[in-house]
């Protein structure tokens, strides 16, 4: 067969709630519009942890956080897990990443034959939680509601260096592959780091908003008795306490977070234009890493199964899958089966391991195999935390905390916790059996803080004396860009220019 090249565009922290059949009407995404209109669009995606290496990790090998072993932004990515770049690149493909992924380890590549730019955080186990301490607020953590106090606009910061840095890359190496000589196919992964919080925008994208009718949340500020226990947690580790968020910091982060994500459809348009005037086709997939609950109920960013935290968008335009909306609950995990049969790259060697199933029988009108699992075991929790997502109930499960149970049909902000109603009874046992059948959970909290106790040691060791960062170093050979005297200028002049001259009709 011939193998497709393939594009994948990642965001990070883009609420999926704002996606209800691609990109609500309100939003001022061209780019992404015309992308959903030829796509295949899972309206009920779920990421697999809502956190940033957890999500990742698991996105890349289609295995839950339990199995990949990252449990956390500081836990490493083992160099023997196969990912969707390994599985490509041994079937022939080339294999590129512009952007985040947020490897932790010495390991930087994971099977990507080129990585384009460094990361935007650090691969050290520097940022490692502690479950014996899981009510403390964890000093060095960036999370704060102060970044919602200062949301606003700006013309440049550090997250607009990264990626305006990851499109221009990625716009470059489209051109690149379409002159390059090299026969094989692709596959590129252009991952950004907005809309993630700090909410801070460019002001043409913040005055696309200056009217927006969604700038407050569907659910105000609960009390905090109101809350569950893991949302508590959740507030102190993001410093509630000493930060009076009031109506207009709320308006304020969430415009920018918006414009934020007309912001990610110009840079991705860079990229899908490039692809468009070099004539390459490609499958094109469309995900987020994880949501943010944007203010809903008092929280901010992610680290909850809520909706808001932990659905995405997720949008695939392929041959052999139709376009349209599909309600069947999928999740992150499903992308690497995914991605292997599009490229006609079987999985057999691996598959008892893989947790996730392909969904090109989903695009197809096909029913989904088994329900979505999510995990969870990191900052702001004490115990990892388990959920399920099949038809409209969604189910949490902790040993530390309450169950909770949601019909996600008739209570789409889950305002109603039904775990004790007796009339949801039988789904609820039916739930739990199936978490019972996935989870130890009593032996994932051992591995886990197990896990936590040696990083603590290895990165007091490494930061004692001279510090080797594992942090990607990309490397350019200037001697063999654009013109040096081994080379020979017409030479350079008619192999980079696409197209080549005489090429167009008429010349």
């Amino acid at each position: 067969m011939t193998r497709p090249n393939i594009l994948i565009l990642m965001v990070d922290q883009l609420n999926g709630t704002l996606f209800p059949d691609g990109p609500a009407d309100w939003l001022h995404v061209p780019h992404l519009r015309r992308l959903a209109a030829r796509s295949t669009r899972f309206v009920n995606a779920y990421t697999a942890s809502p956190l940033c290496a957890p999500g990742r990790a698991a996105f890349m090998s289609g295995l839950l956080p339990r199995r990949t072993r990252v449990y956390d932004n500081a836990a490493e990515f083992a160099s023997d897990i196969p990912t969707y770049a390994h599985h490509l690149r041994r079937a022939g493909y080339q294999t590129c990443l512009s952007g985040k992924m947020h490897f932790v380890g010495p390991d930087q590549l994971h099977g990507f034959e080129e990585r384009l730019t460094t990361d935007i955080y650090p691969a050290d186990f520097g940022w490692t939680p502690d479950y014996r301490t899981p009510d403390a607020r964890i000093d060095w953590w960036y999370h704060t509601l102060a970044a919602v106090q200062v949301a606003g606009t700006a013309v440049a910061s550090h997250q607009m260096d990264y990626d305006d840095e990851v499109a221009w890359h990625a716009t470059q190496k489209v051109y690149d592959l379409a002159r390059s000589g090299d026969a094989r196919p692709w596959c590129l992964t252009v991952s950004f780091t907005h809309p993630h919080d700090p909410y801070v925008t460019r002001p043409r994208y913040w005055d696309l908003y200056e009217r927006c009718a969604h700038l407050d949340p569907a659910i105000p500020a609960l009390a905090l008795e109101d809350h569950d226990p893991h949302s508590k947690r959740i507030l102190e580790a993001c410093a509630w306490r000493a930060c009076d968020i009031g109506p207009g910091d709320i308006r304020r982060a969430r415009r920018a977070y918006f414009g934020n994500i007309s912001y990610l459809d110009q840079k991705m348009g860079e990229v899908l234009e490039a692809l468009e005037a070099t004539g390459q086709d490609a499958v094109i997939l469309f995900v987020s890493d994880h949501g943010d609950m944007l203010g809903e109920r008092g929280l901010w960013f992610k680290m909850s199964f809520y909706e808001g935290s932990a659905r995405v968008p997720l949008m695939i335009a392929a041959p052999g899958m139709a376009p349209g909306p599909v309600a069947a609950p999928v999740g992150t995990i499903d992308v690497t089966p995914t991605l292997a049969e599009l490229a006609g790259v079987g999985l057999a060697e691996i598959a008892p391991w893989v947790d996730g199933e392909s969904l090109v029988r989903l695009a197809n009108g096909a029913v989904r195999q088994a329900p979505v699992k999510m995990e969870y075991a990191a900052e702001a929790s004490c115990a990892p935390i388990v959920a399920l997502r099949e038809g409209p109930w969604k189910y949490t499960r902790c040993a530390r905390d309450p169950e909770q149970l949601f019909n996600l049909h008739d209570d789409p902000h889950e305002t109603d916790n039904r775990a004790a109603d007796p009339a949801c009874a039988d789904v609820r046992a039916a739930l739990r059996r199936a978490a019972d059948a996935q989870w130890d959970l009593a032996a994932y909290d051992a591995e886990v803080r197990q896990s936590q106790a040696r990083r603590r040691v290895v990165y007091e060791a490494l930061r004692n004396g001279a510090y080797f960062p594992w942090d990607y170093q990309p490397l350019k050979i200037a001697s063999e860009r654009y013109m040096r005297n081994h080379m020979d200028l017409n030479d350079v002049d008619g192999v980079l220019r696409f197209p080549r001259f005489g090429t167009r009709s008429g010349e």
